[in-house]
């Protein structure tokens, strides 16, 4: 056998995610799986039979490149209603496969080599390598428990000359934290007179709890002339292996964003489009996510009450995050193991969401599951 061929691996500390180690473990052990993000229910029924009629009516074919104009209209006028920020269909929204490869062409298109980018940490596992494969240089902020919130006078420090972006997410993944009406007028108070963009993760936008509305950066016009806004169907319409999403941005900065797009995937699923376009005509569904999930999460929280667990507030997303420290002084990534292997409940450590992780005894757990499924976790994790 001939000898490997020699490289050099742009990602050289990347492995497996720990979202797919977690996922396996809790199929080999026949564990709840409570780790990696996504719903054990299927797609609203009325979704599911629009999605069946446009494949059934020959919508198998490409679909125009930056999506049909028909759901982004519908998304447009979404967006108006929610957000009272009128959007242009045409040339500033692109439909995408997930929002993870929105964020990614974003990343792509404006971060050159030796260019920083400002991250909040925790954060989702997508952000540092896109930066890094670009030649950018990740500066991590680290937001603390139990509150995750951002100083912004030590935020300010890690602005330079080099900053070319800073990507936030909100409501938050992993932390359920989310980010409020100062939080964007500080902001937008350090990027002023700056060349700073702004990627803005709202995957979660629909998934906010105890009456507090959804802050998208969409609201802040000063902001949105230099954002791009990633946004997920798969998360508000409970699909996520449908791996759509979408993004939109400013004319001007949407025209790159849409060259990096064409040459990865060109478009994204046909007849998946038609039907999300045909769904968003009712705004009732997505409205009433809020109350759907903070029933869950009330659920769960009420079910861990007798556990040795201390539940950290959740406010947005479908995440909570729970303290063990009163269980185990374990590392998180060794605990998360245990607790698959031995308790059989999968669950995600927080710590692979640092770049330097702190010294919090934190896992994470995913909500977003039967009440049938919540009640058995649930009785498994107070016997602990």
């Amino acid at each position: 056998m001939d000898r490997p061929i020699a490289f050099q691996s742009k990602l050289p500390n990347v492995g497996t995610t720990i979202f797919t180690v977690m996922s396996k473990m809790a199929k080999d052990h026949q564990a709840i799986n409570l780790s990696q993000g996504f719903p054990n229910f299927d797609p609203p029924q009325r979704l599911l039979e629009l999605a069946k009629h446009y494949m059934d009516e020959g919508m198998n074919q490409y679909a125009p490149m930056p999506g049909i104009l028909k759901l982004r209209e519908r998304l447009a006028n979404k967006n108006q209603l929610l957000y009272q920020t009128s959007i242009k269909p045409e040339t500033e929204i692109t439909i995408t496969a997930g929002a993870s490869q929105g964020i990614f062409a974003a990343i792509e298109a404006f971060v050159h080599k030796g260019e920083e980018v400002i991250i909040i940490e925790p954060a989702f596992d997508i952000y540092k390598p896109a930066i890094e494969l670009q030649g950018g240089v990740v500066v991590p902020y680290c937001i603390e428990a139990p509150d995750f919130k951002i100083n912004y006078d030590q935020f300010a420090q890690l602005i330079s000359p080099k900053t070319r972006m800073i990507i936030l997410n909100t409501p938050h993944n992993p932390t359920g934290a989310v980010l409020e009406q100062r939080d964007w007028l500080a902001i937008e108070k350090l990027v002023k007179h700056t060349n700073i963009l702004i990627i803005s993760d709202e995957v979660y936008e629909h998934i906010t709890f105890d009456g507090k509305p959804h802050e998208s950066i969409l609201k802040y016009p000063s902001l949105w002339n230099r954002a791009i806004v990633a946004f997920s169907f798969g998360k508000t319409f409970h699909c996520t292996g449908w791996k759509m999403g979408y993004v939109t941005a400013p004319d001007y900065l949407m025209k790159e964003i849409r060259k990096n797009h064409q040459f990865n995937i060109f478009c994204v699923t046909n007849f998946l489009q038609h039907a999300i376009a045909d769904f968003l005509e009712g705004q009732s569904y997505y409205q009433s996510l809020p109350q759907f999930f903070q029933k869950k999460r009330d659920l769960f929280s009420q079910l861990l009450e007798e556990s040795q667990f201390q539940l950290i507030p959740s406010y947005g997303s479908y995440f909570q995050l729970a303290d063990y420290s009163q269980i185990s002084q374990e590392n998180d990534v060794d605990f998360a193991k245990r607790m698959t292997q031995e308790y059989g409940v999968a669950v995600i450590p927080i710590s692979v969401f640092y770049s330097n992780p702190p010294k919090d005894q934190l896992i994470r757990f995913c909500f977003a599951k039967t009440d049938e499924i919540l009640i058995k976790a649930g009785e498994r994790l107070c016997k602990i």
